[in-house]
């Protein structure tokens, strides 16, 4: 089987559509979470290989939620998915110890690309 992923995202149809992608090129999902508090939490339980983190979702979000999981593994490899125009929060994402960043809407080739870097 292939690698594990964790999917983090507040809108359900963006987490299907990476939950798409990670299954026909032979990845398998760790789990999904709306929000980074139970991302942490499915962290823990699931020790995925890899996480893709939106930035902005409610409770906790997707920075707050890379620092806390950085904490639990420091060498948890999180990739960011960002929509346009949010570079200062990518940067941040980046500095919390985020792999790398996708841009939405989601291009297979590039969220392959990211994985692979991250996994490398």
């Amino acid at each position: 089987m292939g690698k594990k992923v964790l999917i983090v995202d507040d809108a359900a149809f963006m987490r299907m559509m990476i939950k798409d992608i990670l299954t026909k090129n032979n990845y398998e999902i760790a789990g999904e979470a709306e929000n980074g508090k139970k991302a942490v939490e499915l962290y823990k339980e699931h020790k995925p290989d890899v996480v893709t983190m939106d930035i902005t979702m409610p409770e906790m979000d997707g920075i707050e939620a890379v620092k806390a999981i950085k904490k639990i593994d420091p060498d948890a490899r999180i990739i960011m998915c960002s929509a346009m125009g949010q570079q200062a929060m990518v940067m941040e994402a980046i500095q919390a110890g985020a792999k790398d960043f996708v841009v939405k809407p989601f291009q297979q080739n590039r969220v392959l690309q990211a994985l692979e870097k991250a996994l490398a």
